[in-house]
């Protein structure tokens, strides 16, 4: 198997501990690579610098194999510095392009800071995502987050929820569903995936009685799709979707806005929840957090969430290379 790139992240957070913990969980199960500059990893965490990820298989086992940057400035614990941000910015670069090419399986991220990277480097991207599609060149991308026991995709994401109707479009609620679909066929080895639609109002409207999306909008679709082949269940009340036995009829649920997703899996798996980013020519997961830099440097971050995305990382590019 090819290894499995890891981004380095924010030099100031948790990134670098929970890359090295994961090493030490996995290192006879899955090769990784990890991308940035040594000085930042735990001091007793034995590294090796290597040329290219070729090398990295047959280190991985008794060294973490390190293609390494000189980032400048030693890193501080929980003190972002924006001299860091161009090393960050092209660690996460280099990564995808060891992924185009072959070299890697897979890409995971550690957490960025963004007023880092916009301070340090003028970063002009919202976050990760849109940066990476930016790098692939592709319009759309849809965010997933997973965990053993559920998948979410949120139609919408980071936009105040007054806003959420006017922005959940059947255009773009369309996009959504053909994306998952796809990325459940191609990654996630299903070959007719069941996809749950959640309504936007409680109730799913109740017939109209408390809003008509899903009259109006969210059905509608449904049945176009539903024609085409998609197995699509809904629209469903929020409320009474996510319990065990209303997950055990679907392989991924689609919800309209960012907590009527997040809260769910973040209840059912908070620590080992995996952010994915569907629609890329590449794959790429993520830890389901961000920098913490109220404990970075103590030893005390939980890598679990790390471990989660580089397993399954692992596990989309066995999928997709078994098609």
């Amino acid at each position: 198997m090819k290894p499995v790139a890891i981004s380095c992240g924010e030099p100031a957070g948790i990134g670098p501990e929970i890359a090295a913990r994961a090493w030490e969980k996995l290192r006879c199960e899955i090769p990784l690579l990890w991308l940035g500059d040594p000085r930042h990893l735990p001091e007793a965490l034995p590294w090796q610098a290597v040329s290219g990820a070729s090398e990295a298989a047959d280190l991985s086992g008794t060294a973490l194999p390190v293609l390494a940057r000189d980032f400048g400035p030693p890193a501080v614990p929980g003190r972002p510095d924006p001299a860091h941000a161009q090393g960050v910015i092209d660690a996460i670069r280099d990564g995808v392009d060891l992924v185009r090419a072959g070299d890697c399986s897979a890409l995971c991220t550690a957490p960025i800071h963004k007023a880092a990277l916009i301070d340090g480097a003028s970063f002009a991207y919202p976050g990760h995502t849109e940066y990476l599609a930016a790098l692939a060149g592709v319009d759309e991308v849809v965010m997933m987050l997973a965990c053993d026991a559920l998948r979410v995709v949120p139609a919408t994401i980071h936009i105040p929820l007054s806003q959420v109707p006017e922005r959940l479009t059947p255009e773009s609620l369309e996009a959504t569903i053909r994306i998952t679909r796809d990325a459940l066929i191609r990654d996630f080895g299903l070959e007719a995936p069941r996809i749950a639609i959640a309504g936007l109002n409680p109730h799913a409207g109740e017939d109209g009685k408390m809003g008509r999306e899903e009259i109006d909008m969210i059905t509608p679709l449904m049945s176009r799709l539903g024609d085409e082949g998609f197995d699509l269940r809904g629209p469903m009340s929020a409320d009474t979707m996510f319990h065990a036995a209303a997950r055990a009829g679907y392989d991924a649920a689609i919800c309209m806005y960012h907590d009527q997703a997040l809260i769910p899996i973040k209840t059912i798996d908070f620590s080992g929840g995996v952010n994915v980013t569907l629609g890329l020519p590449f794959i790429r997961t993520s830890p389901d957090h961000g920098t913490a830099f109220g404990i970075a440097g103590q030893g005390l971050a939980d890598p679990s969430s790390m471990i989660a995305a580089i397993r399954m990382a692992a596990d989309m590019a066995q999928a997709r290379g078994a098609r």
